[in-house]
């Protein structure tokens, strides 16, 4: 929220009331407490009254300083609690000196001052942010505004705003670095660098062209190495360098805000540190990095029409790994029910079992989490309370996606298992993923079954909706086989993958704000991004199918998926051209011979919790030129892409120090620089990063295979005495192998461990060696 009118006033209807003085600074358990006064206070009677905030600094992770601002300690604290992983035995370093405190906990630390009010955050010896004059305050709202703010939502049946009555609110700014840039706060569409913006965390169904969300993390991460993670599923607004432009500041309504400063060497450390507080991305079973595809949606379908879609794919020698049933698998009106619609498909478990075992695919079907009132579940909820309330104790109900639908209330357990059990007879006939959609326009004046408060419901909801389905898929599937197709997250989403980014169009200006929204989430926490390939609203042309599947085809997951037209190849080729099923088919057999790296690369995320697909910046932030790019990424960490945005086949993009070669064409390119380049629809740049080494394995069609038996590894730029290095897993990510290569002058030393498989090494460029079942070994590769 923008307080501010210009630099020395506040806007009309607000009192801002700033910590001025650390009046008095005491040990606590984990850490210090301070009693901070808005006023300096120089005689007893300027303490007859407040406002007065009490700030307690903790530590209960290494380089995590945990900060609670608190002013009337007596309110209502009913609001649903983001799931940490905190130690509360984590005991850090406290120092008094003559003029403050210091607060140390691994490298971070935070130093208080005694006297007038500074706090200042550091790493090592770097300072990373803090605040001053002006930091810390507790804001109140006149009633006239508050009640002027409320009246102009009267109207919203959409839920987009909260109709919050509170009039008090608690806020942080930081101070900015000359040159500091932000980035994440979830899955954001608008520019990726966030300065200059008004950020807000509030889910909404705004598709991808706006600044609305479906995934609002209220977590950023500075390019000079640190992150804040505002702990609150409320509606916390971000003013990044707007309302004050040298500062970041933050604000949340109510009487407490609590957030998380987060150190570390670098981004990834950062990132790594952030995921161990909120949890690390799960790992995605390997068959789901094939390629997906689906019915669309409003298009009309049966199982002859599928089949046909599975056999043309065959047919055409596409490898196809999943096929998505979306909404209409159950009859009209009556979502969710979670029955088949026996009118298009008349015997649903003979049919999957078909596909299953004849057409080697794994199934997904779409839900949500609202119940039609024609839905035969309906009745039961109502009986059992299973359905979010109205304050009166009636059922909430709306028209807006089914009519009459009612919103299952995950914060009853009993509801969660009658929701999960319907779920589970879906398993048992064999569908293996749920795409579970939704769950953004959440409704703020009701009442939930736990008493939870309605207004920091509305982010959190997600969160319990897909935690109750991805359980479901755990315990039904067993661990690292468990996979969403999700829309909506908050904190902790990224446990729960994989996430898409919901509703796109079929312009390359759209395929640009996927391409954002999905660096901006990876920059949250999460680790695997996805999106539906050529757009969904809308037909693409031919031109923009095929750039938009190889740009598909190099995001984690790849999911064909359109509104009202399907998404097979062959539909989009004109005039006897089968140019769209040939760039499709191109880069699907491409990705599925990168899986011995591409598996690697999420076994490392979900291992340390740094994305697959990241920004440059992440990687490269010693590098000016990286801090600012959006149009380009790391797929894994050996790998640059930037795919191509418009109809005339250029790519524009800038490769960083060193020498990266093509991985399609071999081309090599000298770092440092800024290239324009024309492609065909073949191409992209897909570069190899100096001194790597990747994996090309024998991939026929199906995505799970052995990454070790007759894949081809090929080292790329292989620099002067730096080992480079490469791990392989199994499909139940089991390292089974590590290669490893350095270079002496004219020669480079090729090492690997013990293998009962064949596999060949080589240097790009060179002729391959090939090496037999070993006990380990090594092999010399002359240049």
């Amino acid at each position: 929220m923008k307080f501010a009118d210009g630099f020395w006033l506040n806007q009309r209807g607000y009192e801002v009331n700033y910590a001025s003085q650390a009046y008095e600074i005491t040990p606590v358990k984990n850490g210090l407490n301070v009693y901070a006064t808005t006023q300096y206070i120089q005689n007893r009677g300027m303490t007859l009254g407040g406002p007065c905030l009490d700030i307690t600094f903790t530590s209960t992770q290494k380089d995590v300083i945990k900060v609670s601002i608190e002013h009337f300690k007596g309110a209502l604290d009913n609001a649903p609690k983001f799931e940490l992983e905190e130690d509360q035995g984590y005991t850090p370093e406290i120092t008094e000196k003559d003029d403050c405190w210091e607060m140390v906990s691994g490298d971070t630390k935070v130093v208080i001052g005694k006297f007038s009010w500074t706090v200042q955050y550091y790493y090592k010896d770097k300072r990373l942010t803090g605040g001053a004059w002006r930091s810390a305050s507790v804001v109140n709202e006149s009633k006239f505004k508050t009640s002027a703010r409320l009246n102009s939502m009267q109207d919203d049946t959409f839920w987009s705003y909260p109709q919050d009555e509170r009039g008090t609110f608690i806020r942080e700014q930081f101070t900015m670095n000359v040159g500091e840039y932000f980035y994440g706060f979830g899955e954001k569409f608008t520019p990726f660098v966030k300065n200059g913006q008004n950020v807000e965390t509030w889910n909404a169904d705004g598709g991808t062209c706006s600044e609305q969300s479906y995934k609002c993390i209220p977590f950023y991460v500075s390019s000079t190495g640190y992150g804040v993670l505002v702990n609150s599923s409320d509606k916390v607004s971000f003013e990044v360098c707007s309302d004050t432009v040298s500062k970041v500041s933050f604000t949340v309504p109510g009487e407490r805000l609590e957030y998380f400063v987060i150190g570390g060497a670098d981004i990834p450390e950062v990132l790594s540190n952030y995921t161990t507080l909120t949890g690390k991305p799960a790992l995605p079973p390997a068959y789901t990095f094939g390629l997906w595809l689906t019915t669309s949606f409003t298009t009309n379908y049966d199982e002859e029409t599928v089949t046909s879609f599975i056999d043309g794919m065959a047919e055409r020698d596409i490898p196809l790994q999943v096929f998505h049933f979306d909404c209409f698998w159950m009859k009209e009106f009556q979502w969710c029910d979670f029955e088949w619609d026996k009118r298009q498909f008349p015997d649903p478990a003979a049919m999957l079992q078909r596909l299953k075992k004849d057409k080697n695919l794994e199934i997904c079907v779409w839900i949500n989490p609202y119940i039609a009132q024609r839905s035969a579940l309906f009745d039961e909820g109502v009986k059992g309370g299973y359905f979010i309330k109205n304050l009166d104790g009636s059922v909430f109900q709306a028209e807006l996606w089914q009519p009459g639908m009612a919103i299952v209330d995950f914060t009853n357990p009993a509801a969660c298992e009658w929701y999960a059990s319907k779920l589970r007879a879906l398993c048992e006939m064999g569908v293996d993923c749920f795409k579970t959609d939704f769950g953004e326009r959440i409704p703020t004046k009701v009442k939930y079954f736990d008493g939870s408060e309605p207004i920091a419901m509305h982010n959190y909801y997600t969160y319990l909706y897909n935690k109750t389905v991805f359980n479901v898929l755990k315990e039904y599937y067993g661990e690292n086989k468990a996979c969403l197709f999700a829309r909506s997250a908050t904190v902790g989403g990224q446990k729960f993958p994989v996430h898409w980014g919901g509703d796109c169009s079929a312009e390359y200006t759209s395929m640009a704000e996927t391409i954002r929204g999905g660096l901006s989430l990876c920059m949250s926490g999460f680790g695997f991004f996805s999106h539906d390939m050529s757009g969904f609203e809308a037909t693409a042309p031919a031109d923009i199918y095929k750039r938009w599947a190889a740009f598909g085809l190099f995001s984690t997951h790849s999911r064909l998926h359109g509104n009202s037209s399907y998404r097979v190849p062959w539909l989009f080729d004109k005039d006897g051209s089968t140019e769209c099923v040939d760039v499709l088919r191109f880069f699907t057999k491409l990705k599925g011979k990168l899986m011995p790296y591409i598996w690697a690369q999420a076994v490392k995320t979900h291992v340390t919790g740094v994305p697959m697909m990241r920004a440059m910046v992440i990687d490269f932030a010693n590098d000016p030129a990286c801090l600012t790019l959006d149009k380009q990424y790391m797929f894994g960490e050996n790998i640059l892409v930037a795919p191509i945005l418009n109809d005339k086949g250029t790519a524009e993009f800038y490769v960083p120090e060193g020498q990266w070669t093509d991985i399609i064409s071999g081309q090599v390119y000298e770092g440092g620089k800024f290239y324009t380049q024309q492609y065909d629809y073949f191409g992209l740049p897909c570069l190899a990063k100096p001194n790597s080494i990747i994996g090309y394995g024998k991939f026929e069609r199906d995505f799970e295979y052995d990454y070790l038996d007759g894949t081809e590894f090929v080292i790329y730029a292989p620099q002067e005495g730096v080992t480079a290095s490469a791990k392989v897993y199994d499909t139940e990510a089991n390292e089974v192998f590590e290669i490893s290569a350095v270079r002496h002058g004219d020669s480079v030393e090729v090492s690997y461990s013990n293998t009962d498989k064949s596999f060949s090494v080589k240097v790009a460029g060179g002729e391959p060696v090939e090496i037999n079942p070993t006990a380990g070994g090594k092999v010399i590769i002359k240049l």
